[in-house]
């Protein structure tokens, strides 16, 4: 286009027209209804041409942008709203190409242009607008020939390699071509041309407009897969129970990323210019998060120095001005995974200011000198300077970490057998036992080699009674029984340890062989149940929505922002109480991550808490693949529970020889078992008074309980009897006759060890199968438990010395961690953060909060817990507050499902860096679910957040409680958000409730505390002067009938005044001391017990040290059939879900990332 330009009348008449200036070349489109809200003056493209051709000097000096794409695309919200924009451009004009030219009139009397934004969408005739820019020679804005690349996702990948932008591990099934073609599926694993991808990975159609996108998960997290499509109404994935690779098509095969849950989607306007924005990922539970006008809920983020690259390579490799790709944040690192060419954000007016900017500037560039047009690049920086904005001068939230124990399980159960048949050490040798002596066996294919070689014997020993099998076949025939149990094998439920003994298992119980037999041999021990119950999955799910609480922000309230006189409204999650943590974590302010032990039902646990935290819908296993970390490693989170210490097997033998005295407790014995002084132990040995006497009326109620399953059986009517967790009459009579067969041993003294598998066994009977009403049954949960109060605690130390000796044996890796997570808190800057110059109705973007969530069983709560009480964090002596918390912890006698240990860092911005009153940390406790009869003497602590003293005494005449969480609500009445109300089933989620509490966008210790209203007693905020409320009976629904589902004790404040240089320092002193006090505890135990422990039922052969050579471990006979061992084999024990580079792992290795 060419000619000279209007005259001065005409240029100042263009400049000041209200509406801006563009043309749709086509009559208005029913279907998008977009344009409704925009006046602009439309003519039709013939009309348009018309025009020019009558008038062309009308037009002279101006450029004319050409708009070529489907209608739908021209005429959306995003589209229209730039146009608007670009007209304001003195000599830009804009025309829209009509759907009806483009699809049926010829490229020549297409409308002309001289510069076309023209791309391809489902419809669109790509090939029609390669051929017009041949013809008409426009200034592209984005490239048309690219845009074939660009669908087809293996050129895309190809292209992105070439560029070295960091992509997923993938491999292309190309099965239009056969000798790329090479496929083989496995149950956990898809071999795709050689390359190996476990699970979970990722299949792609190679065709970019399929949007049916997979992701397979493994057996150990439930298997199946979660199908994502093109989003329908409010889902974009659902989860499907198959597993199987599709077989027809071709497809990308690439390795699942573990994002946290979000995905970010990044929007580049030139190569110097790219907006992002984080959005809940598609295949966490496949619900689309919408606001109040129905738009997926997205919120801008800031790219790192390294993103802003990859996005220029990006825009540029791919020649697309406006050019939309995906990232992937994970494991340290970003990666691309998918690029969509031409695509707009959809609801942000600033990036629509900056858009048309660009492009504006953009098309003069090129332009304006063609037409000899006046024009000048503007001097502005197009990409204002990002400054942080602090959040005031209150005491802000800035870490949560939580140390929480698994919600209620099915009984564990366990039988150990000693095995000597060479086909057992050939499967030792296989998963490389004989490096450590050790191995575990979870993965099907192990489980199903041994089940295979059981049944082997089993056959053997029916056709050939004398043949030398030394497996007795009762054990045998168990072990098959257990694998062969639900049809199918899962790692979650099941598992088999083997542990090699040179010279033998030594006879320590009845369940072991009259003779001993000469010569090495292999510890089998099978492990079954334990698995996460329903009403477990709901603890946790019910926990975690409560566990929203004790983040600030969210809601509406009375309280008027800093500098500022109204009340302050913060947008979608106004009024909910406990979304400010949604409200973080969706504007990614929220540094979540979650981490559990190797155990099933723990990992299910994490899995289900993070559904309620997160208010997540749908099944369990995508929420575990994508948001849970297995932290398996270095003794993290687990512990060999086989492999006990030294300490902790002197300390076992001293327990079972207090505890097999029949005589009544002295004085002497109470200060043999409890030197502490603990009243929950103290009142347990009340109860028991003679242990052995206490034992002989557990082992009677025992065998009073299997004669009434018994007969229950016999009964016609209870022969299919489904009981909870559709355990049967029979299944349930297996698991009482062998505790009745272990505990009592063949010498008639009892087995302690096996006191806390009866009261675990009791207290699940008690709790959800109560509809049987079997006799003496609360008489057995009362005398056990008073037993199990005693063994349970004591295992893991009787004195001070010995229970830190054991604690730092389990936990020290945890507590190194911990310590890391608080240093880099107040120290790393280089995480994910909001961007704030798009972050409209968001009022801190500069905040930014770190939760670790850290799922593990009891044996490390009960560690940690003694590494607190007993390490030296504070003296008792002169610290009052840490005096009660110490009396509060002893009178707690059982540390149940779903115990909690909270850590929460605060920051106050007035105070100096180098200050100690600068952070300000707290220490929180719950002994989790209450017990099946609420305890009437139930310790109580002094509620959540209570105010110290001081203040207290400050505030005497205002009567309030400046500390306390109570303070933050004016009309607490939303009695489902509370940690303390009895947990029901039917619970709905808070976020549906419209009742408005204040708000808690900053915690500070000077608000004024304000009592709740309706006359609720509410513990999970009571203050430190509250009066002990009653404790009222459990409730909730029945649930499958005959099971309740117990309420979880509130978190109760055991301190909230240490600096963070006190817990650092306490820390690092019991972290660097732990092999230093290990030795010292040895060397004045060994003495004491070196003459009992020979003896002892706890003086089991110690396994052997790794120390030793391969050729020394193994069993003499057999070393010629065993061949070498593979240098590269390790124990083929992984962790049940997908291991990461982005492990936490302990020690020195923490520094890689938080």
């Amino acid at each position: 286009m060419s000619g000279s330009s209007d005259g001065p009348e005409d240029k100042q008449e263009w400049r000041h027209k209200d509406i801006p200036r563009f043309v749709v070349g086509c009559e208005e489109d029913e279907e998008d209804d977009d344009m409704d809200q925009v006046e602009i003056d439309m003519k039709s493209d013939n009309s348009r041409e018309e025009d020019m051709e009558e008038d062309d000097d009308s037009l002279r000096g101006q450029i004319v942008v050409g708009i070529c794409s489907m209608m739908k695309k021209s005429k959306s919200k995003p589209m229209t709203q730039i146009l608007e924009r670009l007209c304001k451009f003195e000599y830009i004009d804009v025309v829209i190409f009509s759907e009806e030219v483009i699809l049926e009139e010829p490229v020549e009397k297409w409308p002309h242009c001289d510069c076309l934004i023209s791309f391809h969408s489902r419809g669109f005739p790509l090939d029609k607008a390669v051929e017009y820019a041949k013809l008409r020679n426009p200034l592209l804005i984005n490239d048309l020939n690219m845009q074939y690349f660009i669908q087809d996702r293996r050129e895309v990948y190809r292209i992105l390699k070439e560029e070295f932008i960091e992509l997923p591990r993938y491999a292309v099934l190309n099965r239009d071509h056969p000798e790329e073609c090479n496929l083989v599926e496995g149950e956990d694993h898809v071999e795709v041309n050689g390359e190996v991808f476990p699970k979970p990975f990722v299949e792609k159609p190679v065709c970019a407009e399929d949007h049916n996108v997979y992701i397979y998960y493994p057996t150990s997290a439930g298997g199946g897969s979660q199908r994502l499509f093109r989003k329908i109404g409010s889902r974009s994935s659902v989860y499907s129970p198959e597993s199987s690779v599709r077989q027809t098509g071709s497809y990308i095969y690439e390795e699942f990323m573990p994002t946290d849950g979000t995905d970010v989607k990044v929007y580049t306007v030139g190569p110097d210019y790219a907006h992002a924005e984080a959005r809940k990922s598609p295949a966490l539970d496949g619900k689309v998060e919408r606001d109040s006008e129905g738009k997926e809920i997205r919120y801008p983020v800031m790219l790192t120095a390294f993103e802003k690259l990859v996005a220029r390579k990006v825009c540029l490799a791919f020649k697309q001005t406006v050019c939309g790709f995906d990232l992937l944040r994970a494991n340290g690192h970003s990666f691309v995974c998918d690029v969509n060419g031409f695509s707009f954000v959809k609801s942000s007016m600033k990036y629509y200011d900056d858009c048309a900017k660009i492009l504006g500037n953009m098309i003069m560039r090129e332009l304006a000198p063609k037409y000899s047009i006046p024009w000048s690049i503007p001097i502005e920086d197009e990409d204002i300077p990002i400054v942080p904005t602090t959040s005031g001068t209150m005491m802000e939230l800035r870490c949560v970490i939580a140390i929480i124990r698994h919600g209620d399980r099915t009984p564990k159960q366990k039988m150990k057998m000693e095995v000597r048949h060479h086909l057992f050490f050939e499967l030792f040798d296989k998963y490389g036992g004989y490096k450590t002596g050790k191995l575990k066996l979870k993965k099907p294919k192990q489980l199903q080699e041994v089940l295979d070689i059981a049944r082997q014997l089993l056959v053997e020993l029916g056709q050939h009674t004398d043949c030398e099998i030394e497996e007795k076949k009762s054990k045998l025939e168990q072990l098959k029984t257990v694998l062969e149990m639900y049809g199918h094998f899962s790692g979650i439920n099941r598992k088999v340890q083997l542990t090699y003994m040179r010279k033998g298992k030594p006879k320590t119980s009845s369940e072991e062989e009259d003779c001993k037999k000469d010569g090495p041999s292999l510890l089998l021990i099978l492990k079954w149940g334990g698995e996460l119950t329903p009403a477990g999955r709901v603890q946790a799910e019910e926990l975690g929505r409560a566990f929203r609480c004790m983040y600030p922000g969210g809601q509406a309230g009375n309280r008027r922002s800093l500098g500022c006189e109204s009340p302050i409204d913060f947008g979608d999650f106004a009024g909910f109480p406990g979304c400010g943590l949604l409200r973080l974590h969706s504007t990614y302010r929220h540094d979540l991550k979650i981490y559990a032990s190797d155990e099933g039902r723990v990992q299910m646990t994490a899995a289900a808490f993070a559904k309620g935290l997160l208010a997540l819908e749908g099944e369990l296993t995508p929420i575990l693949v994508q948001m849970v970390k297995s932290a398996n490693m270095n003794g993290l989170l687990d512990s060999d529970s086989d492999s006990l210490t030294d300490c902790q097997q002197k300390v076992k033998a001293r327990l079972h020889e207090i505890m097999q005295k029949d005589q009544e407790f002295m004085q002497e014995d109470y200060h043999k078992l409890a030197p502490t002084g603990s009243p929950s132990l103290v009142n347990s040995m009340n109860i028991i008074e003679n242990p052995v006497k206490t034992c002989d009326k557990v082992y009677t109620l025992i065998q009073s309980l299997t004669s009434q399953i018994r007969k229950r059986l016999e009964d016609p009517k209870s022969a299919d009897l489904q009981l909870y967790h559709s355990e049967t009459l029979e299944l349930m009579l297996q698991r009482w006759s062998k505790l009745e067969r272990d505990f009592r041993m063949k010498n008639g003294r009892y087995d302690i060890s096996k006191i806390p598998d009866i009261y675990d066994c009791i207290k699940y009977d008690s709790q959800h199968n109560a509809s049987l009403s079997l006799e003496d049954t609360m008489e057995l949960f009362r005398l056990s438990r008073a037993l199990a109060d005693i063994v349970i605690p004591q295992e893991y130390g009787i004195s001070k010395a010995e229970k830190l000796d054991i604690a730092q044996a389990y936990c020290v890796p945890l507590m190194k961690k911990i310590q890391l997570d608080l240093k880099r808190t107040h120290e790393d800057e280089a995480v994910n953060k909001l961007h704030p110059q798009y972050s409209r109705g968001v009022m801190s973007p500069g905040r930014h909060v770190r939760t670790r969530l850290y799922f593990t069983s009891e044996s490390h709560v009960h560690s940690l817990l003694n590494m607190f009480r007993y390490g030296g964090l504070l003296n008792e002596e002169n610290d009052q507050q840490w005096k009660q918390a110490m009396e509060y912890l002893s009178a707690v006698n059982e540390l149940n499902y779903m115990t909690q240990i909270v850590i929460m860092l605060y920051e106050d911005n007035n105070k100096d860096l180098t200050s100690d009153e600068r952070f300000h940390v707290e220490f929180h406790f719950s002994p989790g679910v209450k017990g099946c009869d609420d305890e009437e003497n139930v310790p109580l602590g002094f509620g959540f957040r209570p105010a110290s003293s001081e203040v207290c005494e400050d505030n005497e005449d205002k009567k309030t409680n400046q500390g306390s969480l109570e303070c933050l609500s004016e009309d607490q009445t939303d009695r489902a958000l509370l940690v303390s109300d009895p947990i029901n089933i039917q619970r709905k989620s808070p976020v549906i409730r419209n009742r408005k509490t204040g708000s808690m966008e900053v915690l500070s210790e000077t608000t004024p505390n304000h009592s709740s209203k309706g006359g609720t007693s509410q513990r999970f905020l009571q203050s430190c002067s509250r009066q002990s409320p009653e404790i009222k009976p459990t409730g909730g629904l029945g649930f499958e009938g005959c099971s309740m589902v117990p309420s979880i004790y509130p978190l109760e404040t055991l301190h909230n005044s240490l600096s963070l240089r006190q817990v650092e320092e306490f820390l690092s002193r019991v972290c660097e001391s732990s092999s230093e006090a290990h030795v010292k505890t040895m060397k004045a135990l060994s003495g004491l017990f070196d003459s009992q422990s020979q003896s002892s039922l706890y003086s089991m052969h110690h396994p052997l040290s790794t120390s030793g050579s391969e050729a020394s471990l193994r069993p003499p006979s057999q070393t010629v059939c065993h061949g070498s061992v593979p240098s590269s084999t390790v124990s083929s024990a992984g962790p049940s879900s997908p291991p990461s580079p982005n492990t936490e792992t302990s020690g020195q290795n923490f520094g890689v990332s938080g």
